[in-house]
C-alpha cells in the first residue's frame, strides 16, 4: 500500500493464531501495518514510531484498520469475519430518548483534553473499571507499565479527555485525531455510579467535539454481533459499516 508517493509504501505483517479476545473460543489473526521491511521468515517487525506511518494513520483507519499501543492492525482471521470495522456520520446523528437522558443527566461533567501521559489517578480508575466491567477477561490484572504500553504509547496524534464533576474524576477517554474526524481508542469510567450511563455520555461527547471542530466521522473500533460488550455501538444511528472494500450505511438488526 502507498498512500502518498512522498511517502515510503505501507507493509502488513500477519501475525501468528492467537486466542480471540472477543470469541474466546476462536483462533484469530491480525493484518499488522508497519514500514521496515522483513529481511528474514519469522522476524517480527517492531511496532513503527515514524512519520510515515503516522502520516497514513487516517488512510488505514478509512481502510478497516485500529491502533492497540504503538500497533496499527485489522483482523485478518482464517475463518471468521465476525469484526466489523463502525463509524459514525456525525452530521446525520440524532440522538434517541435514551441518549438525551444520558446527556441531561452528566450536564455538569466538565471535560478537559489532556496529553496522554501517565497519572496515577488515571491508572487507579482504569483498574476499578477493569475489575468491575472485565473481571477475568485478561487485563484486569495490568501494571502500570501495560496500562502505558496500551494506553498512552502511540505512533499518532493520541490524546485523553478527562471528565470530572464536582465530586471526582468519572471518565477518561482516549482519542486518536485523524484528517476526517476522531478514532475512539479506548475509554474506562468509574463503574459504581448507579445508571450512570457513562460510556453512552462518552460517544456522545466526542461525537459533538467532532461536529464543533467540522471533522465527519467518529471511529468507533469494531462491532462483533456475537459479542454483548459491544451491542451499545449501534444503537448510534445511523451508523456506517466498511464492508467489501467501501462504507455504507449498515443496519445491526438485519447482520
Amino acid at each position: 500500500m502507498r498512500h502518498n508517493d512522498d511517502f515510503t509504501p505501507i507493509h502488513f505483517y500477519a501475525t501468528a493464531p492467537y486466542t480471540c479476545s472477543y470469541l474466546p473460543e476462536r483462533a484469530a489473526r491480525s493484518q499488522v501495518a508497519f514500514t521496515k521491511i522483513i529481511e528474514s521468515p519469522g522476524e517480527i517487525p517492531e511496532a513503527v514510531r515514524d512519520a510515515d506511518l503516522a502520516a497514513a494513520y487516517g488512510v488505514l483507519v478509512q481502510h478497516g484498520f485500529r491502533r492497540s499501543g504503538t500497533f496499527v492492525y485489522r483482523p485478518h482471521c482464517d475463518e471468521c469475519e465476525a469484526c466489523v470495522p463502525v463509524r459514525l456520520p456525525v452530521q446525520r446523528f440524532v440522538p434517541d430518548r435514551s441518549q438525551r437522558r444520558a446527556m441531561q443527566r452528566h450536564a455538569d461533567i466538565i471535560a478537559r483534553d489532556c496529553p496522554p501521559t501517565f497519572l496515577e489517578e488515571h491508572f487507579l480508575l482504569y483498574r476499578r473499571y477493569l475489575l468491575s466491567r472485565h473481571p477475568r477477561g485478561g487485563m484486569d490484572d495490568d501494571s502500570r507499565e501495560q496500562y502505558r504500553q496500551f494506553l498512552l504509547q502511540s505512533p499518532v496524534d493520541t490524546f485523553l479527555v478527562e471528565f470530572r464533576d464536582d465530586r471526582a474524576l468519572r471518565m477518561v477517554s482516549v482519542i486518536d485525531r485523524l484528517p476526517d474526524g476522531f478514532s475512539s481508542v479506548y475509554t474506562f469510567y468509574d463503574p459504581d455510579l448507579p445508571r450512570a450511563s457513562l460510556g453512552t455520555y462518552g460517544v456522545l461527547w466526542q461525537i459533538e467535539a467532532c461536529r464543533q471542530r467540522c471533522l465527519p466521522n467518529l471511529y468507533l473500533g469494531y462491532w462483533i454481533a456475537e459479542s454483548r460488550k459491544m451491542a451499545y455501538k449501534t444503537r448510534f444511528r445511523p451508523i456506517e459499516a466498511y464492508l467489501d472494500g467501501r462504507w455504507r450505511e449498515f443496519d445491526a438488526d438485519k447482520a
